[in-house]
């Protein structure tokens, strides 16, 4: 065995989950362990809301983890998912690569009929101490007019009872954004 050379990735100690030698006819049989691990790679939309035009879009749970770049020329409207209880653990991450223009805003709004909320930390990011606004409830997230370019907002699903639905919500922005 020792002129024998196994080549490859492996994960086992020894490079091998196994060796086995035929005592018949002395062939040897190896089967290796390859590193099987998924790819981590998060998946970026750079088209969706990132046209330079309005754009309307309602979000999709195969669509979590998503990160969403967002051109903000003119008014953006994402829709979370309809609601469902398989909604909870849904996230996406959205990047203003184009300051918001005056007059326009992007807004991320929850379905439901009155309880559905996002419960926010919204931090402002111009140059000052740090204005954390937080605890704050209601079912439309803004980026208001003149949001400046890099802004960012992360939104997951904490509960979803399929009638209503809160979202935690982290924002970094000047100016500050809103919930309402």
């Amino acid at each position: 065995m020792a002129n024998t050379t196994f080549n490859g990735p492996v994960r086992s100690e020894n490079g091998f989950k196994s060796i086995t030698k035929n005592s018949t006819t002395g062939a040897i049989t190896t089967e290796a362990v390859y590193d099987t691990r998924p790819n981590f790679r998060v998946t970026v939309d750079n088209s969706t809301f990132n046209t330079g035009a309005a754009v309307t879009d309602t979000l999709t749970r195969a669509e979590s983890g998503t990160i969403f770049t967002i051109d903000g020329t003119d008014d953006i409207v994402i829709n979370m998912p309809a609601l469902s209880t398989a909604n909870v653990g849904t996230t996406y991450e959205f990047y203003l690569t184009t300051a918001m223009a005056s007059g326009k805003t992007t807004t991320l709004v929850l379905p439901g009929s009155s309880v559905s909320n996002f419960f926010g930390m919204l931090q402002l990011v111009g140059g000052t101490a740090a204005n954390p606004a937080t605890g704050i409830s209601g079912d439309t997230l803004t980026l208001i007019a003149l949001t400046v370019k890099n802004a960012r907002v992360k939104v997951t699903c904490i509960t979803d009872d399929g009638t209503n639905s809160t979202w935690k919500a982290e924002t970094l922005s000047t100016p500050i954004a809103t919930i309402s």
